[in-house]
């Protein structure tokens, strides 16, 4: 039996969690691992040991996204995977799908907690004693465009790279998207305040930090401040070494932030830009806010400036209304188009949004196979763009792992590679010389 102490007769929250687990699981973007992070800090700061996702745990906390119906059928795996393993822990579902479809969750067998975005922070003012409920406790309120709910990462990746966050939610109304709905309007905090969380993380040992929102372009509006206002001030982190935007609309990427980038010593040449669809028409029903001729201009403008740049590239395959020759034209803009990867998601119907109502519904077999073309076309990019830098030397920052006796880190332009290591290289940055691509992984050697 644990033996507890108290004062005055009462035991402390911090004693009485002593020695208790938690594991933390994200689904979803950046931004959502960043948050997840500062909810293990509390979990931490309250004497608990944070564990690893499947092992024993007292409180599972599992933070979801809801981008696609995958994702909300992976949380609802995962929350059953975890009782599996853990029947007895408190079970505690957050984030994006718990602010849109509480009930839906609270109705998984096992689940104690769903909190929406709002209350995502206040786990341990919401959750009492974290002991199993007959019944699962709802709390998801209306989502606050006044409160912003400063994140960043401190555990992942062995102190390597950590993950801040600047703007939340979206003012935009993209019709397939449910992300405003769960996440609110966009705000952002001061430029001060995340210059002394930049400065924390680097004195906390990190080499690499990730600017994450939902929208980060749209940072500072109506403040008077602006994204490249953020990113000037970032780089008088003192050891900053590092410093990668997550991910920015086509729209709001400006010629001013991409010739800061060209001529900045930390900024990375590395851009994730969603494209959507190449399609003008596509776009339009979409409603999203430029068109495939200014994606183009921003991806030219990028390697004009930086020839090594790898520019990502998010797409949507089988929206209502695209035809054989819509999704050619989007097949054939990112073959032509000389970026790096892509990710590409089959469209889904989300409630809530005005695409659902939309005619011309593309046949899932047809949306499928149309997302599988695109994949391989992806990987063959990914590969062309590593063999493109075959025998260059590039600074590559080293991370934790240890796979049959290699350590893996990505190139300033976003190569993974691997190399023969000593555990010397962990979360340094070192110059290695680019090998042949293995499909995961380039091979190389380091300079040193």
């Amino acid at each position: 039996m644990r033996r507890m102490t108290s004062f005055n007769g009462l035991t402390s929250k911090n004693e009485y969690s002593m020695n208790k687990r938690v594991s933390l699981h994200t689904l979803g973007c950046k931004l959502n691992y960043a948050e997840t992070s500062t909810i293990g800090a509390r979990f931490r700061s309250e004497g608990y040991d944070i564990t690893d996702f499947g092992s024993p745990s007292d409180v599972i906390v599992i933070n979801s996204c809801t981008v696609t119906a995958h994702a909300d059928r992976e949380c609802r795996q995962l929350v059953r995977r975890a009782l599996r393993a853990n029947p007895s822990a408190f079970v505690i579902v957050t984030g994006c799908y718990a602010q849109l479809q509480p009930e839906e969750i609270a109705s998984i067998d096992g689940v104690d907690l769903v909190l929406g975005s709002s209350e995502k922070f206040r786990t341990f003012e919401l959750a009492g004693d974290f002991r199993k409920r007959d019944v699962p406790k709802v709390m998801v309120g209306e989502v606050s465009d006044d409160v912003f709910g400063a994140a960043y990462s401190g555990e992942g990746d062995a102190r390597t790279r950590a993950f801040l966050k600047v703007q939340d939610g979206c003012d935009y109304t993209c019709s397939f998207c449910t992300i405003p709905l769960a996440r609110g309007g966009s705000r952002s905090q001061p430029i001060e305040d995340a210059y002394r969380q930049a400065r924390d993380l680097v004195a906390a040992g990190f080499r690499e930090i990730v600017i994450t929102g939902v929208n980060v372009g749209d940072f500072g509006k109506g403040r008077g401040e602006s994204f490249a206002d953020l990113l000037r001030r970032l780089h008088d982190v003192d050891g900053l070494e590092r410093l990668k935007i997550s991910s920015i609309e086509p729209n709001l990427l400006t010629d001013e932030i991409i010739t800061m980038a060209a001529g900045s010593d930390r900024m990375l040449p590395h851009f994730h830009i969603p494209l959507q669809s190449g399609s003008d028409a596509i776009l339009a029903r979409m409603r999203r806010r430029y068109r495939s001729a200014l994606y183009r201009d921003r991806v030219e403008l990028i390697l004009s400036a930086m020839p090594d740049a790898a520019i990502g590239v998010d797409v949507i395959v089988g929206f209502p209304g695209e035809s054989d020759a819509d999704f050619q034209a989007t097949h054939d803009v990112l073959h032509a188009l000389p970026v790096a990867y892509f990710h590409a998601f089959t469209y889904s119907e989300r409630e809530n949004t005005p695409a659902v109502e939309f005619a011309e519904p593309v046949p899932v077999e047809a949306r499928r196979n149309r997302t599988r073309m695109l994949r391989n076309l992806s990987e063959k990019k990914r590969a062309a763009f590593a063999e493109k830098h075959r025998g260059d030397v590039r600074p590559v920052l080293f991370e934790h792992g240890n796979d049959g006796g290699m350590i893996q880190g990505y190139t300033d332009n976003y190569i993974r590679v691997a190399v023969r290591h000593g555990s010397a290289l962990q979360n340094r940055i070192v110059p290695v010389r680019i090998g042949e691509f293995l499909g995961e992984h380039a091979a190389a050697t380091v300079e040193e």
